[in-house]
């Protein structure tokens, strides 16, 4: 589960000229799922009422019920659903070596090879938390990297795997600290990797090969359609601006609602609006002309920022997504430093 407006960054390690930059919509996704009749046990969803379609501590419900992130055809259907929307990645949440999340990994690659869709993990957190160094940063990016890095499904950009380091990462060592881990893991890993950090800073877009942010519903709650696209019209500029000749990326959400998680009160919830905020920020996210469009999120049901397709709303969002993607494809690709 997410806290909301965390920023961050990660940089491009690489001299030479200005290239044009992949153009991708990518989701980031929650492997983090699990029911009985695959896993042995519930993970992640509880109290579930399927005769009701109700899942404690989920806003809305899954199309596919309370599925299991292990079950094939479960994945095989998301994979379907993303690239008919014209999604072309998911940014798969990892936490540690062996858990839940990294043994669907395997999974979700050969699932996505065959459906022509990229895969990347979410880097979340660095062991031991308590004790969090650069060395722990470089070793935990070196597991993914040299476990996954070279399938044909991992999304890379000049020839690097990509991976994403989320905020609280960034948070456990601070920006300056990651230098070092991120010299360590390109040093280790022969042709080095490309790392989009979760913050939004000048310093991060110098450390980092890219910046991104999680979630902007720190800024998006309680405001109207109008208001919320004035916001993004405003700060998706900034954004790219600030990346500068590195890897720029905009974060766009459906809305947010973690108020069936149990969050102490007030929540920074944005409104779907019947569907229009999403729309809104596509619209603006195109007109910043970032290199990539990221989704927040494929299915964190916790948090209602679902775009997989729910009994309450339907594909409202999927249509929505596969309405705007071909249009941001189509933009001419901005150069950036490699």
């Amino acid at each position: 589960m997410r806290t909301f407006f965390l920023l961050a960054v990660v940089p491009w390690l690489w001299a030479g000229a200005l290239q044009a930059a992949s153009r991708q919509v990518l989701a980031f996704y929650y492997g983090w799922y699990g029911n009985p009749g695959t896993s042995g046990k519930w993970v992640h969803w509880k109290d579930v009422n399927e005769a009701k379609k109700d899942i404690g501590g989920s806003t809305n419900y899954p199309r596919l019920g309370p599925y299991d992130s292990h079950d094939p055809k479960v994945i095989e259907e998301h994979c379907r659903l993303a690239k008919a929307a014209g999604i072309t990645g998911f940014i798969m949440t990892w936490w540690s070596q062996g858990d839940f999340h990294d043994q669907g990994l395997p999974l979700m690659l050969d699932t996505a090879q065959k459906h022509g869709l990229k895969i990347m993990a979410y880097f979340e957190t660095i062991h031991p938390p308590k004790e969090p160094t650069p060395e722990g940063a470089a070793s935990g990016v070196l597991y993914i990297l040299e476990k996954y890095g070279k399938h044909p499904a991992w999304l890379k950009e000049n020839g690097k795997p990509v991976l994403f380091i989320y905020g609280r990462a960034v948070g456990q060592i601070k920006v300056d600290k990651w230098e070092r881990a991120l010299a360590l893991a390109n040093q280790r890993y022969a042709g080095g990797a490309v790392f989009i950090g979760d913050q939004i800073s000048e310093r991060a877009a110098r450390i980092f090969d890219g910046i991104h942010t999680y979630n902007p519903t720190g800024k998006t709650a309680g405001k109207s359609v109008r208001e919320i696209q004035e916001w993004a019209r405003a700060a998706y500029p900034r954004w790219v601006k600030t990346a500068g000749d590195r890897i720029a990326c905009v974060t766009i959400i459906p809305g947010y609602d973690d108020t069936e998680v149990g969050r102490p009160a007030p929540r920074p919830n944005t409104d779907r609006h019947q569907g229009e905020t999403y729309k809104a920020l596509w619209k603006e996210a195109i007109a910043a002309k970032p290199d990539w469009v990221l989704i927040t999120s494929w299915n964190e049901w916790h948090e209602g920022s679902e775009i997989e397709p729910s009994v309450e709303n339907g594909e409202r969002e999927w249509k929505t997504t596969r309405q705007f993607a071909p249009k941001f494809a189509k933009k001419p690709a901005r150069p950036v430093s490699r």
